[in-house]
């Protein structure tokens, strides 16, 4: 049984990288997102994450549309530079769950939290992340930590 549970997530500045293809490019764009950080000078927070826009059950590979980002501490003097974005996601709830194990087997957490969500009377608004938790540079495949997040509103009954 999935745990789920509801919770705040802060305001956050981000370093990402909007892409449209296969999800095989995400170790390098990951890559590619913390060295800009590092580069700038930046405080990393921590937050490394995926933003998915659609799923490989709606469209073919080379239409999947993500981005994949770093949070970073620090004062934003542009809005993109190269392929890179910069934005601040605003404060918002969303319902998470923790995934253990290789990120390719993510997906029934994913649907858990989306059936929890349509039985609960949550309505989502806006498309699923994942916050990677560990590295799989230094952690074996069976231990990466990924928490899925939904972000929701709760709908009250009349």
């Amino acid at each position: 049984m999935t745990e789920i549970t509801e919770k705040r997530i802060e305001e956050a500045k981000v370093a990402y990288i909007p892409y449209m293809g296969s999800y095989d490019k995400i170790p390098e764009l990951i890559a590619e997102a913390g060295q800009w950080v590092a580069e700038k000078g930046y405080k990393m927070t921590g937050l490394v994450y995926g933003t998915y826009f659609n799923t490989p059950e709606q469209v073919s590979e080379d239409k999947l549309q993500y981005e994949i980002g770093f949070g970073f501490e620090g004062k934003i003097t542009t809005m993109q530079e190269g392929k890179i974005g910069i934005k601040e996601i605003p404060e918002h709830n969303v319902l998470a769950a923790i995934h253990k194990g290789p990120y390719t087997e993510v997906g029934p957490v994913i649907h858990a939290v989306v059936d929890y969500a349509v039985e609960n009377g949550y309505d989502i608004v806006g498309p699923i992340s994942e916050a990677y938790l560990n590295s799989p540079l230094d952690t074996p495949e069976e231990e990466l930590l990924t928490e899925v997040r939904i972000p929701v509103i709760k709908i009250e009954k009349k």
